[in-house]
């Protein structure tokens, strides 16, 4: 993966390095992570949308099926759902909007280790299979706070990457945009 990262940086820079306007460098450069991380977010929310509606149809049939299997299912999933979530993300619990909005106020040099354990890649793994699980095992929980939380640590992982030659792009602006499309990740 750190490969295929650095193939990537390093093609970027030549191509940046080939472009003769100077304020176009500037604006593609602003604006290229913007758009990574809105393909990359896109892409996750219609997945974790499929994977919700087959966890849904998973609990659906169970029930249709031997509904008093949910007396062991139910109690299980909550759980392990919950067990996954305080074992390795306890930051990932709840809807992830909170977390999003305390991501926004810390996001200075000051505070980035707190901010990197409210916005992470281990949050986006843990938030979606612990929602999985949980709406498997009949729990009624929606889709739209924890897609904000995941697109946001998205965000910031991009913003992070981002090679040291780069034309510097605020944390906070990253995490923020992310907040504005909001409704876009109702998939």
């Amino acid at each position: 993966m750190n490969s295929i990262i650095k193939i990537a940086k390093r093609r970027i820079e030549q191509l940046y390095n080939s472009i003769g306007n100077e304020h176009y460098k500037r604006d593609f450069l602003n604006a290229l992570p913007f758009w990574v991380g809105a393909f990359i977010t896109g892409l996750t929310a219609v997945i974790y949308a499929k994977l919700f509606v087959w966890a849904e149809i998973g609990s659906i049939y169970f029930f249709n099926k031997a509904s008093w299997l949910f007396i062991i299912i139910s109690p299980v999933s909550f759980v392990l759902g919950w067990w996954l979530v305080k074992k390795y993300a306890p930051y990932a619990k709840g809807s992830g909007i909170p977390q999003v909005t305390a991501a926004i106020e810390l996001a200075n040099p000051k505070h980035n280790y707190k901010v990197n354990k409210l916005l992470s890649l281990r949050i986006v793994f843990i938030k979606i299979s612990s929602s999985l699980i949980m709406v498997f095992g009949g729990g009624g929980i929606g889709r739209e706070g924890p897609i904000i939380q995941i697109a946001a640590s998205i965000f910031k992982k991009i913003n992070d990457i981002l090679p040291s030659w780069y034309p510097k792009i605020s944390k906070q602006n990253m995490i923020v945009t992310r907040g504005g499309c909001r409704a876009c990740f109702s998939v």
